[in-house]
């Protein structure tokens, strides 16, 4: 029987339960990250570590491209031909949900690496109930994740965070369209 793949499982990457998994994982997760990780063999030798580097990169490209969203219109307008803007702010919403999708195939990996078996579920996916894309995670995870970054934001859609912005769905990605 074949491996079942949980929704949003990266393309090229071997099912975890197969010989060559590992090492197709470490090949796309340093695809994920800027080429200069290539250089430290620590990250090859120990794929976890990899995959957390690569959560941490891709969560900052995310919040990157929703700050630039945001900001486009205040920091562009008057500077691009008419049309400009919009054709920018385009490129961020492409872009944000292709960034969404990577956070969520990254995550999905990572606990692959660890260990974490996938498996069908009546009912939802395991990944939908486990709370790592799209949804809210249940209140003892968004308070978790209140205390490691020390700020009391929140990060949960609908949920303000220490500057007054929206949070990003549980952190995890937003739907497609805008980089939220």
């Amino acid at each position: 029987m074949a491996a079942y793949l949980p929704p949003g499982w990266p393309s090229g990457v071997h099912p975890p339960d197969s010989e060559e998994f590992e090492q197709t994982a470490v090949t796309w997760l340093l695809d994920v990250v800027p080429p200069d990780y290539r250089l430290h063999g620590v990250l090859r030798r120990h794929p976890v570590a990899l995959a957390v580097l690569a959560r941490h990169h891709i969560a900052a490209c995310v919040r990157g491209a929703r700050e630039g969203y945001r900001s486009a219109r205040t920091e562009l307008g008057g500077k691009l031909p008419p049309g400009g803007v919009e054709a920018v702010l385009e490129v961020y919403r492409t872009e944000g949900s292709r960034l969404v999708e990577t956070a969520r195939a990254v995550d999905l990996v990572g606990r692959a690496l660890r260990g974490e078996v996938f498996t069908p579920q009546l009912g939802g996916t395991q990944d939908e109930r486990h709370g790592a894309q799209g949804g809210r995670a249940p209140e003892g995870e968004r308070g978790a994740r209140r205390e490691r970054n020390g700020k009391g934001e929140r990060g949960a859609k609908g949920e303000r965070g220490a500057k007054g912005e929206r949070g990003a769905k549980g952190e995890r990605g937003a739907s497609a369209g805008r980089p939220r």
